[in-house]
């Protein structure tokens, strides 16, 4: 089935039966990737251990507006 009759027949259903599809759906979208967060808390740690030992400098929020 593809996404067009799948739309097709949940118009032909009851609000309260649509409603629990968004749900589902939308529920389905937020819930978290282990291997994105895995990489990012890995990435995250790599750049505040360089910030720390002063192998990345800051620049100041006012200098990024400016440019």
């Amino acid at each position: 089935m593809d996404s067009k009759n799948i739309i097709h027949n949940a118009l032909n259903l009851s609000p309260a039966e649509r409603v629990l599809i968004i749900e589902t759906l939308s529920k389905s979208l937020g819930e978290p990737d282990i291997d994105i967060d895995k990489y990012w808390k890995e990435e995250v740690e790599q750049r505040y251990k360089a910030y720390l030992s002063g192998k990345v400098k800051s620049i100041p929020y006012e200098e990024i507006l400016k440019k």
